[in-house]
């Protein structure tokens, strides 16, 4: 080419790669908001990390499901993404504050906890899961204007809200048995009395 020409691209190309730099700050921020929020919530790390397992758990579905309708990952769908990692999060205060108000209630017994703690939020968990799924699935559906990039968001949502859900109900109560069960080590103290100083 003559000197002082080059070539650049642009429209839609341009806009993917610059919303794709957005996308790399706005994940991790809103992950780490998350872990924040859950901490200040609790307390306690410990609880915070185990209610952030959902997260993972969440995107493995999201991911299968943008696979099986051969939709590649886009913009719209790390949005989904985000709004998926909220709902998932929200599934596990519900279970986890469950069991913990039933322990400090009295109840010792962790398999008790978790029997009785599941079988009292299982409605409110499934209920949050339904709801939110049933409302993306227009966007799922939808074949005018503006539906390639509603496609994709809700995809994520409802695939990643059923294996967030099953995982919710079947891996957290696993965990949180798993962490309590685990007891900080005590230091041990040397009891042997010295012998004393002769005079």
């Amino acid at each position: 080419m003559p000197t002082g020409y080059f070539i650049t691209y642009g429209g839609q190309f341009k806009n993917l790669e610059e919303a794709n730099k957005r996308l790399s700050v706005a994940v991790p921020v809103a992950l780490g908001l998350i872990l924040l929020l859950l901490y200040f919530t609790f307390g306690s790390l410990k609880y915070s990390l185990l209610i952030f397992t959902a997260i993972p758990m969440s995107a493995i579905g999201g991911v299968f499901a943008l696979w099986i309708r051969g939709f590649p990952f886009s913009i719209s769908a790390g949005v989904g993404f985000i709004a998926l990692f909220g709902v998932a999060v929200l599934n596990g205060i519900v279970l986890i504050t469950e069991f913990n108000r039933l322990k400090r209630d009295g109840m010792r017994d962790i398999n008790s906890i978790i029997l009785t703690g599941t079988a009292i939020r299982l409605r409110p968990v499934l209920m949050t899961a339904t709801v939110a799924s049933l409302g993306f699935m227009p966007m799922a559906l939808s074949t005018g204007a503006g539906g390639e990039v509603q496609k994709p968001l809700a995809t994520v949502v409802i695939g990643g809200l059923i294996t967030a859900t099953l995982l919710t109900l079947l891996v957290l109560p696993v965990l949180y048995s798993f962490v309590e069960k685990i007891k900080p080590r005590k230091k041990k103290k040397n009891q042997e009395a010295l012998p004393l100083p002769r005079q």
